[in-house]
């Protein structure tokens, strides 16, 4: 799959993050989620028009947008 067919940014929406499509949920909110222990069942549950393509794209951005490098390394001794 990939995620350019599902996600998007617009700067009226969000004020420019990266969202799927349609909605007004951000990629980052699905992370976060993701991040604090919600499987795919609890995220589909929670928010019903969300699909399980959705948010696979969603860390397919994230995949991306790291090999792309853009991000910006919080401490470089951490790693």
């Amino acid at each position: 799959m990939n995620w350019r067919d599902r996600i998007g940014s617009n700067p009226d929406i969000l004020v420019g993050k990266p969202a799927i499509k349609g909605t007004r949920i951000s990629v980052e909110l699905v992370l976060g989620w993701l991040a604090r222990g919600w499987t795919h069942e609890v995220l589909l549950e929670s928010y019903p028009h969300l699909t399980n393509d959705d948010i696979l794209a969603c860390l397919g951005f994230a995949a991306q947008m790291l090999h792309d490098g853009q991000y910006v390394a919080a401490d470089k001794g951490a790693a």
